[in-house]
Parts: C-alpha cells; sequence; structure tokens
C-alpha cells in the first residue's frame, strides 16, 4: 500500500511542469482579521472582523441551540439530547470542579461555556460565505473557527480568571485568600515559592487560552494546507492523496477535538472558581 501511495505522489509530482510552479495560496492568510465595519471609539477598536461574525453568528445558534432542546412539556428526542447535555455538565463539569454551596450560582457560566464553545468550534468546521473574498462577485465559502484567534479565548479566559478571584475574595476575604496562595515552608524558601505562586495564577490564564487557540488553529492548518497542495503544485492529480488526508483530519476534529475541547474549557473553568472558593481543597 505504501508503494503504491508512493508511486500515485511521484507520478502527480512528474506531471507537466506547472506543477512545479508555486501557486499564490498560503493557508496562514485564511486566519488575517480584515476590519469589515470599522468602528473606532478614540483608541479602542470595536470593528467588525471575521472573528466577530462568528461570534455573533455563534452567540445566536447557541440561543436556539438552548431553546430548542430545554424547551417543550412532553419529553421528546431532542428534550432527551438536552438532557444529556444539562447532566454533562451537572454532574461531569459543575459538581466535579464547584463546591456544593456554589454550583447555583456558577453551573449557568460553565454549562454556557460548554454550549457556547462547541457551537463556535463546530460552525469553524461548517463552510460558509464569510471568507471576507469574492470570486466574480460572489461570496466564495470557506471554514473558519473563531477560536482559532488567540484574543477570542484569551478573552473567554479573562472572564473565567477575573470570575476566579472575585470568587475567592468574596467568600474568603482578601487577606486569607491571598494567604492561601503561600504554602508553608521555610521562610527563606518564601522568597522563591511565592514568586512563582503568583506566576502560576496567571499562568492557568494562559495555558486556559492557548489550549484551546492551539487545537484550533493547528487542526484548520492541517485541513488547508493539505486541501492547498493541489494549488500550491497545481496538481489535481494529488486530490488522490491530499483529500482523503484532510478529510481523515476533518473528521477527527469534528467528533473528536470539538467536544473535548469545549468540556475541559468549562472544567478547567469549574476547577479554578472552586478551589478559589475553598481553597484549602
Amino acid at each position: 500500500m505504501r508503494r503504491v501511495l508512493l508511486a500515485v505522489a511521484l507520478f502527480a509530482l512528474a506531471l507537466p511542469a506547472q506543477a512545479f510552479a508555486r501557486g499564490e495560496f498560503d493557508p496562514t492568510t485564511e486566519f488575517e482579521q480584515h476590519e469589515w465595519v470599522s468602528i473606532h471609539l478614540g483608541g479602542l477598536n470595536l470593528s467588525i472582523t471575521k472573528a466577530v461574525a462568528y461570534l455573533m453568528l455563534g452567540t445566536v445558534l447557541t440561543i436556539l441551540l438552548g431553546l430548542f432542546l430545554m424547551r417543550g412539556k412532553t419529553l421528546n428526542r431532542r428534550q432527551t439530547v438536552g438532557e444529556s447535555v444539562y447532566e454533562i455538565a451537572q454532574v461531569q463539569i459543575a459538581e466535579q470542579g464547584l463546591p456544593s454551596k456554589a454550583i447555583g450560582l456558577w453551573f449557568p457560566y460553565v454549562a454556557t461555556l460548554l454550549l457556547f464553545i462547541f457551537v463556535i468550534n463546530l460552525i469553524g468546521f461548517v463552510p460558509l460565505p464569510l471568507t471576507g473574498e469574492k470570486w466574480h462577485g460572489v461570496p466564495t465559502w470557506g471554514i473558519y473557527a473563531a477560536t482559532s484567534s488567540i484574543s477570542v479565548t484569551l478573552a473567554l479566559a479573562l472572564l473565567t480568571f477575573v470570575f476566579t478571584h472575585v470568587e475567592g475574595v468574596r467568600w474568603n476575604g482578601p487577606v486569607r485568600y491571598f494567604k492561601s496562595w503561600i504554602p508553608e515552608a521555610p521562610k527563606p524558601l518564601l522568597l522563591l515559592i511565592v514568586p512563582l505562586e503568583i506566576l502560576g495564577q496567571f499562568m492557568r490564564l494562559i495555558s486556559l487560552s492557548v489550549r484551546l487557540f492551539a487545537n484550533m488553529l493547528a487542526g484548520h492548518i492541517l485541513i488547508l494546507t493539505f486541501l492547498g497542495l493541489m494549488f500550491i503544485l497545481e496538481s489535481v492529480v494529488l486530490a488522490v492523496l491530499t483529500v482523503p488526508v484532510a478529510t481523515a483530519f476533518y473528521l477527527f476534529e469534528v467528533v473528536i477535538v470539538i467536544s473535548i475541547q469545549a468540556f475541559i474549557f468549562a472544567a478547567l473553568s469549574a476547577i479554578y472558581i472552586g478551589s478559589a472558593i475553598e481553597p484549602e481543597h
């Protein structure tokens, strides 16, 4: 099988000389943000970009999905799916990360994170005419995930970061909460441990945002790169190799990655908030 694949690849590369001419396709340009509607308030840039459009669409779809799954007087298939989602958010996320006294307050937040990030990730793999480019006046279709932008994932992580420390101070008081950051150790070691502990709090923010961003960005780049080889090498025959590989990556991302990343982000948010409310645990 390997010999067959190698032979096909060599045959494709041995086609007419123009197959070796590098095209203009560059998968990294798919993630550039251009202002569609320019909105500047002083030094604040509130312009509508591709990422903003996807976030708006994701927000509307998340609300509609929640209403569709949860509304209704009689139990049916869609409500069964809704109950399954609710159970995952309640049992696997909220109850595992939050203390019982805080579940009622913070369950809506972590459940919303789960559903919103899942929807945003999912529509990132649905071809839509929101690329910002046109072909003969017709908008071109493509895939793009708002969560492949570090500014989007960082904003989501900042919410969790702020809520974590606000709740820590609210439940424990500022002295007791910040004192909980300092472990018991000889005083000379505290000079080293305290800065590392403070840095560790900010590393949560970075890891939470970068994990989601990196996974979604890598998945899209792999798909676009394999499909783009046909344009870069200007050889349609390469589709025999590139399309199946790109399809495999596409299915892996849609079936596994988007759900796992939404779950991890929501679960870690619950754990961080819960650990701030009860730092002794």
